[in-house]
């Protein structure tokens, strides 16, 4: 065989080998995602049109799962309000988008201990170098999920979106549907633990939201969500 011949042959099979590799990048053309929404204690993630659940995933969080991230190097994933706001298409970790970690109270709070934030939070996958069997949750307080559903993600969530991130679901307290306009309030508060005295319901206004701000998913007749419809260095 000669020379030439050899090498066509070799650029046709390079060729048709890159034919069958499938593309992590993904489209969407479905309802926007307006908003993320996280609960750490649940290993749980929405992604929310309005009031209306599109997506859930199961999540891993930090090595260091308990409690808000206070300085760099924790392992704890941060709680509170955030966006999306970077994304990167040549992560370690398959793919990622950036959560806007540190806001102006995570800055306060760690200028107080006299550490660094930190900084690097996104979601993001598993990676090549992701092995089987690892703990749950492995990252330096990254948000992990497997790779197929970072490529779903990537596609649906744009940057810019806002992020919530919870230490644990709500529970919500209503008087009756014919009972409750618009835009009147609700008590959310805490899961109490199994045979423990609950004090009485505080009047604090933290402990009241706006229906239109309530942090919790659609909830059907029987109570239970409705259906979705159809680390160190940079990630």
């Amino acid at each position: 065989m000669s020379p030439i011949r050899a090498f066509v042959i070799l650029i046709s099979l390079l060729a048709l080998s890159a034919c069958g590799q499938k593309s992590k990048f993904r489209t969407y053309d479905g309802p926007q995602v307006t908003r993320v929404v996280v609960y750490k204690a649940e290993r749980e993630m929405y992604l929310l049109h309005h009031n209306r659940v599109l997506e859930s995933y199961d999540i891993g969080l930090g090595f260091a799962p308990e409690g808000d991230k206070k300085i760099e190097g924790d392992g704890r994933t941060p709680e509170g309000d955030y966006l999306i706001d970077r994304r990167n298409p040549n992560s370690r970790y398959h793919l990622s988008i950036g959560v806007s970690y540190p806001n102006d109270e995570d800055r306060a709070e760690a200028k107080a201990l006299g550490k660094p934030t930190g900084g690097d939070i996104f979601i993001h996958g598993r990676g090549p170098r992701y092995q089987k069997g690892a703990p749950r949750d492995w990252t330096w307080g990254c948000i992990a999920v497997t790779d197929r559903e970072i490529e779903d993600i990537y596609a649906m969530v744009q940057n810019g979106t806002p992020i919530s991130i919870y230490a644990q679901k709500p529970v919500v307290v209503a008087a009756p549907a014919a009972e409750l306009a618009a835009g009147d309030a609700v008590v959310v508060q805490p899961t109490p633990a199994p045979d423990a005295q609950v004090a009485p319901p505080s009047p604090a206004p933290s402990d009241v939201m706006p229906m239109d701000q309530l942090p919790v998913l659609s909830l059907g007749p029987d109570g239970a969500p409705l259906a979705a419809t159809p680390v160190a260095d940079a990630q």
